[in-house]
C-alpha cells in the first residue's frame, strides 16, 4: 500500500473502510468512467471524499493508469482552485484515492437543481469561470512539467459552500514532458474536446482552453451549449445578431449593468477560445488567466471590444 505522507496509510484504509461501510452505496456521491466517488467521516470528525477505482478484468491495465495518472498529477500541485489529494491506498482488492471533501458537489448538478441554480447568482457564476482559469494558468504554465488536464467540463468541477471552484478528476490528465513528443490516443467527453483531436493526437494547453470556452458558456447560459456553438460557427452571419439576453440562464434576472458588463466581455472572450485553428485559441499565461493580445471584435454580442487578462473582467 502507498499512500501520502498527509495520513498514516493502514489507519486510511480501515478509516475507510470502515466510514463507508465497505463501499456500501447509501454512500456514493458520484459515479464516473473510471470510478465511484464515497462520501467518508473520519474518527477525527474529518469529512473526505473516497474515489474507489473499478477494477474489471477486461480494462484493468486502463484503471490502473488513470489511478497513477491521478497521483502523478495531484501530488505535484497545490492550488486554491485544484482539489486536494489527501492520499491513496493501493490492494489487491481496492484501489482508491481520498480527497478534501467538496460540499456543494460539481457544478453540472448545481446547474441542473433549480432550487440551487436559482442562488448560483451572476456574481458567483463570474467566480467560478474566474476560478477555473486560475486552476488552467497554473497547471500549464507554474507547473514543471505542464499538466494538461484533457476533460474540463462541468461533472469535473466541484463547488464548494463558498462556491469556489475546485477542478477535479485528473485520470486522463497528461504530463507534457520535454523530450517527449506529447501525442497520445483520444480521450476525455464529446462536446468538450477540441476539434483538432479529431485528426492529431498531439496534447497542448490550447485543448484546455477549447474545454474551457464550453464550460464557460455553459456557466452562464446554464446548459451544455452545443446547438449554440454550432449555430455560431455554422453561420457567421448570425453571430451580430445574438443580444446578451439570448444566451443568459433564463432562471436568473437580467444583471445589473456592472455585472452585464463582465459577462459580455466573458461571452466575447470565451468565442475565441472556441476556435477551430488551436493556435487562434486564447492562452492562459503567468498566472494572469486568459490573455488577450488583441482587441477582439464583438462576436457573440453587440459589444465593444476588449483586450487584456480576461480577469481583468472580474
Amino acid at each position: 500500500m502507498k499512500v501520502s505522507s498527509t495520513f498514516d496509510g493502514r489507519k486510511m484504509y480501515e478509516e475507510v473502510i470502515r466510514a463507508t461501510n465497505a463501499f456500501n452505496d447509501i454512500y456514493c456521491i458520484g459515479k464516473g468512467g473510471y470510478g465511484t466517488t464515497y462520501q467518508a467521516k473520519f474518527s477525527s470528525g474529518e469529512m473526505v471524499a473516497v474515489k474507489k477505482l473499478h477494477q474489471l478484468l477486461d480494462d484493468e491495465k486502463r484503471s490502473q493508469k488513470a489511478f497513477l495518472n491521478e497521483i502523478k498529477a495531484l501530488t505535484k500541485v497545490r492550488h486554491r482552485n485544484i482539489v486536494k489529494l489527501h492520499g491513496f491506498c493501493s490492494y489487491a482488492r481496492h484501489l482508491f484515492l481520498v480527497y478534501k471533501y467538496v460540499e456543494m458537489g460539481s457544478l453540472a448538478r448545481i446547474l441542473q437543481i433549480e432550487e440551487y441554480a436559482k442562488e448560483f447568482d451572476w456574481s458567483k457564476r463570474l467566480n467560478i469561470v474566474k476560478g477555473v482559469a486560475y486552476a488552467l494558468s497554473y497547471m500549464h504554465h507554474d507547473c514543471s512539467p505542464p499538466i494538461i488536464h484533457r476533460d474540463i467540463k462541468s461533472n469535473n468541477i466541484l463547488l464548494d459552500s463558498q462556491y469556489v471552484a475546485h477542478v477535479s478528476d485528473f485520470g486522463i490528465a497528461k504530463i507534457l514532458e520535454i523530450d517527449s513528443s506529447n501525442w497520445t490516443s483520444l480521450a476525455g467527453t464529446y462536446g468538450y474536446i477540441a476539434p483538432e483531436l479529431t485528426y492529431t493526437m498531439k496534447i497542448t494547453e490550447k485543448c484546455d482552453v477549447y474545454s474551457f470556452g464550453v464550460l464557460s458558456l455553459e456557466v452562464i447560459m446554464e446548459k451544455y451549449p452545443g446547438d449554440f456553438i454550432f449555430l455560431f460557427k455554422s453561420s457567421p452571419s448570425v453571430e451580430m445578431g445574438i443580444q446578451l439576453k439570448d444566451v443568459l440562464d433564463q432562471r436568473l434576472q437580467f444583471p445589473v449593468p456592472q455585472v452585464e458588463g463582465k459577462l459580455i466581455r466573458v461571452a466575447e472572450i470565451t468565442t475565441e477560445c472556441l476556435n477551430d485553428v488551436p493556435e487562434s485559441r486564447l492562452s492562459v499565461t503567468d498566472g494572469d488567466g486568459l490573455s488577450v493580445g488583441r482587441s477582439l471584435s464583438a462576436r457573440v454580442v453587440k459589444a465593444r471590444g476588449v483586450t487584456g487578462p480576461i480577469l481583468d473582467v472580474f
